[in-house]
């Protein structure tokens, strides 16, 4: 194969298109991968000897073992130096299930995986942090890593180290490898998805080695290693000119060069209808093998023999024997060292069963009210240890005509099953359980002394049947036996593939038929000894150790036989005389088998099945053999189906449960025409197999163990045997492997989970795991959704020491498994997503796509608050242009008036300002900075306050000075290293001349701690203005036109840190005075008002309703800082009812506080006096898609204090306009609509019922302002969209920003954003681009003008979209999903990376945890938004980073990710 690592560039060029031509017929299915092979070896045959070099270094590797350190043993089994691998070997036969065990599969096993040696898989390692370890061994450490080295030094390190290794023939390559893996970058920058340029370069036998690890995959398929072009520097570009060289990015280069290869399965994707989901089922492979026999017949068993002198019932054959032969045993039970325990002879068992009639009906209760009557049922709880005992209750409930229910001794309250076991009993109604004094004695018992109630059973009341305790039956006393009749005669326990345990009825003439059967079958007669290694309360063991010997019957060998709870026996092998033909043996192709078809295995006997017939059918018996899915159907001679039996020696129904009865024992199969073949039922038996020659049975496996994935058929034991035989000594605890499957998105996935020895060691494991998949993918065609590897002796037991497999499951899927390995495989297994949308290159233009709309009677999307009206007197239009001048007004005409409040923690008003106070407050700062800050007009000056007044004060006098106010976040005291570089940083982009601020901050600001983080000798003139003599400045600033600068508005983005560009808008006084009095008239402010304010006052419409709209509209406000919330959480609360507010403003960061702490406090509350019927309107102001949830947990939450519903609504404001929907008093309640997900994901609205499957619910925004327009526009196109569309929200209005402040003037982005045109439709409006998605719906109520009301709908951010699969994801509703797949995540973010799908989530558990939520994580968006999660990497709580209006910030999460920076506590790369 040395012709696929070979540079193809010196090859001419025909040669090449020769080459492209065969690629594109193999990718198309046009030739196979032989010819494919062929073909291309003998164009490559001319120019093969100029690559001799790459050719001699790969052999070394290729040809590598895994099993042991030498090179020259290309054998899978090659034994080492030490004899350590002999040793093992031998021991390895008691270490796993022998159930499982075959050489010939072990042997086909490591042959398939010989094949794959060449192919090394390229899994990435996951990243887990060290103490998430489970016992992990000190050797085990994470090697240094050079990325920290410089990049020449680094890269000559790693080559330096490749050749080493290749020199000394790669001693231990595997550990080799995953080595290689987790610390270079794969060097093959042309199959990645990041080549951004590549730089030419000469192919080293490295890389090639590199290459190779790198570009093989699991399957029978080669992928070509692409030697094109190779990286010499190794750093991984991300966005323009990041340069991230970590192991995290490192890690993702290599997975998407795993996933690069081609999906195994071609299975044609299906598609997603628009209107309705339609999974397609996908075509068959043409090559499919297909039953081609003709119809089976029914197999007869050989008639019953006619016994003359039979007992006419079970006890009646025990009573006989009783008084015939009271001295033969009838039971020896043996120690564990084989000596006989004690003996029961026939005479003691009918005597004791009579006793035990006796006192169960006369001596329980009363006489006129015994506890017992014949017919109620009674639970047996006997350990296996004790069958004697076991056979006497037995025996004695038949007499007593009570119906005996056996079932196991539970250990503990929380016993796996337990809770099933309880539906059996309350579906059976069991209420007396009789057990022996020693079992009783080991029973659970409560502090008291009382037997525990266990999990889900009903109240028991238990009896002791031990002989001391029974009454001797009076003389007269004789058990009623009648003539088997088809009443219960016992009820065994069957548990269902889903875990539900039901019980299955046989009837007494069941019961003695089924004897008479058993023993023609075994020709058992008198005097013979029966060895029972079975369970003896159900079963095979039941039936051939307690019931048949009641004929005491010896068979003389081994014979398989087939049996189910609901059919019995259904075929035994009769036991033959010396001479007689051997069993026989079938070997079937695994492929078949999938496909339910019986085929000879010819060609690779590494996927061959071995199986053996397990006899004749039971005398008496008709067999047949139907589709175990779907109607009953035959199945053809050569097809495997369920066996169906109809015999009088069967289950009759599941006891109390008629409507699963119908299905299982009343099934009547049908021809392929679909007509009835009789009349007579048939009996469901949960066995798959086939009748083969001779009429022997054929049993593949279960129903129970079906694995169905994509139309095809595995078996849970083969995949366990196979799993089995992949080196299990070094991995596997005891053998205990669990296989079942989940369905997700539309199909099962199969999921192993084993448990891991104490002492294997994380390499070991992640060895194990990926050579599992390759055996499977390689014997069994199918790809593994989830490998977990469990610690020692942690999966759920079934009573007998198995594990309990839906137990497993359920733990799997609730997160309760808590595995210390796991991988994922979806992108190798999912193979039915819908097919990725391709955009086409529209030709029609948004002229035509506004008309299409209009003909379509579609409106266009459009809305707009109402008129703001003009001022007319000439006196007002002062006032109403300049703040500064509306503050000078009230401090004449109103001085005494109360504009502002300050509260504290305790809800003390600590400041309060008059309109005066204000104004002189102002004036004190104006003259400072004209005396000390040697300020001209226009200069910008820095806020630096808490929330409080003296911010307000210090406002209004940058005003009076003539200066632009940027205010800004102080910096965290406790937190400088991480809030003071963000003040520097809009200090340094404002270009400011000044920064006023408190003296407790100018402290900090010039401390040796702030030192630390940023230059402290270059801060701009710093005044504090806590102690300023009163001063009047000479004269007060006005503006010359009311388009001057008034503010600059900073905010640090979620998708891009503050930058000059996009952090500050430009706010114009007239743009301020319109905006406070389009607020004043939406929300009717007037001064006698009061509002309560409990937000930070930094930016957008937070900062206006602080500083701004009081003094404007002159009510008064009530500020509650919200840090003064984390110490006193009622506060905001208790303020609203002590001051009967009305109107109050709040953020999601308060209303979450609220619902969290206070959530469970509303009774206090309330006997504290808190009221809030008084609230008319609670507005949460956001830049964001209203939280619909958290709006509603809260409107109900405090509903008890007296809060209306109606109350709670939601602002929308953006950068370019900080103020566009505000829910006032006057417009109509805010509407919630559902969408459908999948239509918005394709830029389309559609609305759709409450409780949709695929729905999500959106409420309106808030009621458009005065003097606001708002249209909805293709982001691309600029044209205007209709209704029905998702697109821009582009906005007119006089309070819009003026544009971005930059110090680069970057006009083009001014334009842009700012002053744009839509491409068709109102050309000559300009409009400011809002850069978030919404539409707009026209709904039933009335607006305050009398038409119809229209509402705006914003959906999200257009920057923090996810574009995946050609659709346009929403990151809040993947992470909605997430939230929801665990108890313990307690937040989570996505974003891509190089169309990878990365997910974090915060655990709130333990660490023991975090492996549970990878496949749950991986599994909710799977279903929910049909796309793969790439990494899933948990973190601890607090990690994902939130900015000041509870947004979160996923792009700095995004940089801290793949520079390594997040200390993550497990990193899972899916596969």
């Amino acid at each position: 194969m040395a012709d696929r690592g070979m540079d193809l560039s010196g090859i001419p060029k025909e040669v090449r298109d020769h080459l492209a031509e065969l690629e594109l017929e193999l990718s198309e299915g046009d030739i196979t991968q032989k010819g494919y092979e062929k073909k291309r070896a003998k164009l490559l045959a001319p120019f093969l000897p100029h690559i001799t070099s790459v050719e001699l270094s790969l052999p070394d590797v290729q040809q590598q073992s895994s099993s042991g350190p030498t090179s020259d043993e290309p054998s899978p089994d090659a034994p080492g130096p030490s004899s350590s691998s002999g040793s093992r070997r031998n021991r390895s036969g008691g270490a796993r299930d022998d159930r499982y065990r075959s050489d010939i599969h072990s042997e086909a096993v490591q042959a398939a995986l010989a094949k794959h040696k060449e192919e090394k898989m390229a899994l990435p390692m996951p990243t887990k942090r060290r103490s998430a370890f489970v016992q992990s061994p000190v050797e085990n450490c994470t090697p240094p890593d050079t990325s920290s080295a410089s990049e020449d030094e680094g890269s000559l390190r790693r080559q330096a180290a490749l050749s080493a290794a290749l020199a000394q023939s790669l001693q231990s390559p595997d550990y080799w490898i995953n080595r290689s893996v987790q610390s270079s970058s794969t060097s093959s920058s042309a199959s990645s998805t990041l080549s951004h340029g590549e730089n030419k370069a000469q192919p080293q036998p490295t890389s090639a080695l590199a290459d190779l690890l790198a570009s093989t995959r699991i399957g029978e398929r080669r992928s070509r290693p692409s030697f094109r072009g190779h990286v010499c520097d190794r750093r991984v570009y991300l966005s323009p000119g990041v340069p991230v060289n970590s192991r995290v990015s490192t890690k993702i280069q290599q997975l998407l060069n795993t996933l690069k290869r081609p999906k195994r399965p071609p299975l044609s994707e299906f598609f997603l209808d628009d209107s309705e989901e339609i999974v397609e089922v996908p075509q068959a492979d043409p090559n499919t093998p297909r039953p081609e026999g003709r119809q089976i017949i029914p197999v007869k068993g050989e008639p019953l023999g006619v016994v003359s002198n039979w007992p006419p019932a079970l006890q009646a054959a025990l009573a006989r024997w009783g008084a015939t032969q009271a001295k033969s045993p009838a039971l020896t039970t043996l120690d564990v060292t084989g000596k006989p325990l004690y003996t029961l002879t026939y005479g003691k068992l009918w005597s004791r069963s009579l006793k035990l009639a006796y006192t169960l009906l006369n001596k329980l209760g009363t006489k006129n009210e015994p506890v017992l009557k014949p017919g109620d049922r009674v639970a047996l709880v006997y350990p296996n240890s004790d069958p004697a005992m076991f056979w006497v209750a037995f025996y004695g409930c038949l007499l007593a005509e009570v119906i005996p229910v056996p079932i196991e001794v539970p250990l503990s309250r929380q016993d796996a099953g337990s809770l099933q076991i309880g539906f059996l009993l309350g579906s059976c109604g069991v209420s007396l359980a009789l057990t022996s004094e020693i079992c009783l004695k080991g029973l659970p018992k409560t502090p008291q002394g009382e037997i525990m109630q266990f999990k889900g059973w009903p109240r028991m009341k238990w009896v002791v049947t031990d002989t001391k305790y029974l009454t001797k039956p009076s003389k007269d006393w004789q058990p009623h036996i009648p003539t088997a009749n088809t009443d219960t005669a016992y009820i065994e326990y069957k548990a269902s593939k889903e875990g539900t345990v039901m019980g299955v009825a046989v009837s007494k003439v069941a019961l003695l038929t089924h004897c008479q059967a058993l023993t023609q079958a075994c020709n058992y007669c008198e005097g013979e000894t029966l060895v029972n290694v079975l369970d003896c309360k159900k079963d095979m063991g039941l039936w051939h150790g307690v019931l048949t010997s009641s004929h005491g019957l010896k068979p003389e060998v081994i014979c398989p036989c087939a049996s189910s709870p609901e059919a019995l026996t259904v075929a035994i092998r009769r036991p033959g005389a010396r001479g007689t033909a051997l069993p026989a043996r079938a070997i079937l192709s695994m492929g078949g088998l999938s496909h339910g078809v019986i085929r000879v295995n010819t060609e690779d006997k590494n996927s061959a099945l071995t199986v053996q017939d397990v006899g004749h059918v039971m005398p008496g018996a008709l067999m047949c053999i139907v589709k175990p899915d779907g109607p009953p159907q035959l199945c053809k001679t050569d097809e495997i189906g369920e066996i169906v039996l109809n015999s009088r020696a069967g289950g009759t129904m599941y006891y109390g449960l008629p409507g699963v009865t119908k299905n299982t024992f009343e099934v009547i199969p049908v021809n392929l025409a679909g007509a009835p073949i009789g009349e007579i039922p048939f009996t469901r038996t949960g066995l798959l197999g086939f009748v083969g020659p001779g009429s022997l049975v054929f049993v593949v496996g279960k129903n129970e163990g079906l694995l169905t994935v994509s139309g095809r058929r595995h078996n849970a034991d083969d995949l366990v045997a196979t799993a089995l035989a992949v080196e299990p000594v070094k991995t596997v605890y005891r053998g205990r492997i669990a296989v079942f499957s989940v369905t997700v998105f539309y199909d099962e996935r199969i999921v192993i989970v084993a448990e891991q020895r104490p002492d294997a060691s994380e390499e070991d494991s992640f060895q194990w795991m990926s050579r599992v998949l390759q055996a499977i993918d390689s014997i069994h065609q199918v790809g593994l959704y989830c490998l977990a590897l469990v610690p020692a002796n942690t999966l759920p037991k079934t009573p007998l020491g198995g594990i309990h497999i839906s137990e497993t499951k359920q733990n799997f899927l609730e997160g309760n498994l808590h595995p210390c390995n796991i991988l994922l495989c979806p992108h190798t297994c999912v193979t039915n997503l819908p097919k990725p949308r391709q955009k086409q290159p529209v030709g029609v233009g948004p002229a035509s796509i506004m008309v299409g709309n209009l003909v379509a009677g579609k409106r266009m999307a459009q809305a707009a608050g109402r008129e703001l009206g003009v001022v007319e007197e000439e006196g007002l239009v002062r006032k109403h242009q300049f703040l500064s001048e509306a503050l000078q007004w009230r401090a004449q005409t109103d001085p005494d008036h109360v504009l502002y409040v300050l509260l504290n923690a305790k809800g003390v008003a600590v400041c309060t300002a008059t309109c005066v106070q204000l104004h002189k407050r102002a004036e004190k700062i104006t003259s400072a900075l004209m005396e000390r800050g040697g300020l001209n007009t226009g200069d910008n000056v820095v806020l630096l306050y808490p929330p409080g007044i003296d911010l307000i004060a210090a406002f209004y006098g940058c005003l009076y000075a003539g200066v632009i106010p940027v205010t800004v976040r102080p910096p965290h005291p406790q937190n400088l290293t991480a809030t003071l570089p963000t003040v520097r940083m809009i200090i340094d982009v404002s270009k400011a001349a000044c920064i006023l601020t408190t003296q407790t901050l100018m402290r900090i600001l010039r401390s040796r701690e702030a030192a630390a983080s940023v230059n402290i000798k270059t801060w701009p003139t710093i005044i504090d203005t806590d102690d300023l003599p009163r001063r009047r400045p000479p004269q007060l600033y006005k503006p010359p036109t009311a388009e001057m600068l008034a503010y600059l508005d900073f905010s640090v983005s979620t998708t891009v840190f503050t930058t000059a560009l996009n952090g500050s808008s430009e706010m114009s006084h007239a743009a301020v005075s319109t905006l406070c009095r389009s607020i004043k008239l939406q929300c009717e402010l007037y001064s006698s008002r009061q509002i309560a304010i409990c937000l930070d006052p930094y930016c957008g419409l937070g900062f206006v309703q602080w500083c701004l709209s009081s003094v404007y509209s002159g009510h008064q406000s009530i500020l509650i800082p919200p840090m003064e919330l984390e110490m006193s959480l009622p506060l905001w609360l208790s303020t609203l009812s002590q001051y009967k507010i009305r109107d109050t403003f709040c953020s999601y960061s308060v209303m979450e506080l609220c619902t969290k702490g206070l959530g469970t406090q509303t009774d206090a509350l309330k006997a504290r006096g808190v009221n809030l019927s008084c609230v008319r309107s609670c507005v949460v102001i956001a830049e964001e898609r209203p939280r619909l949830a958290l709006t509603q947990s809260f409107s109900k939450l405090f509903k008890d204090l007296g809060l209306s519903p109606r109350a709670v609504s939601t602002a929308f404001g953006s950068r370019v306009n900080l103020a566009i929907c505000l829910q006032g008093t006057a417009g109509p309640d805010p509407s919630t609509v559902y969408v459908d997900m999948k239509s918005l994901r394709h830029d389309r609205v559609r609305l759709v019922e409450r409780g949709a499957p695929q729905s999500l619910s959106l409420m309106e925004s808030g009621t458009i302002l005065p003097g606001v327009r708002v249209i909805i526009v293709n982001p691309e196109t600029r044209g205007p969209l209709g209704d029905s569309h998702l697109g821009e929200i582009w906005v007119n209005s006089p309070h819009s920003a003026s544009g971005y402040y930059t110090i680069y003037g970057e006009e083009s982005l001014q334009a842009d954003h700012f002053n744009t045109r839509l491409s068709f439709g109102e050309p000559h409006t300009l409009w400011a681009r809002t850069g978030y998605l919404g539409f707009v719906r026209r709904t039933e109520l009335l607006g305050a003008t009398g038409d119809r009301h229209d509402a705006l709908f914003v959906v999200g951010q257009l920057d923090e979209t996810l574009e995946l699969r050609g659709l346009r994801y929403h990151p809040i509703d993947i992470e909605t999903s997430v939230s929801r797949a665990h108890r313990s995540i307690a937040e989570s973010a996505v974003f891509t990376w190089t169309n990878l799908l990365v997910v974090v989530a915060e655990l709130a558990g333990s660490e023991q945890e975090a492996l549970d939520l990878v496949p749950l994580v991986t599994n909710v968006v799977l279903e929910e938004h049909h796309l793969i999660v790439g990494v899933v990497v948990i973190v601890d709580p607090g990690v994902i980073p939130i900015n000041s209006r509870g947004e979160k910030q996923r792009m700095h999460l995004r940089d801290s990710f793949l520079a390594d920076q997040l200390d993550p506590i497990y990193v899972a790369y899916n596969m």
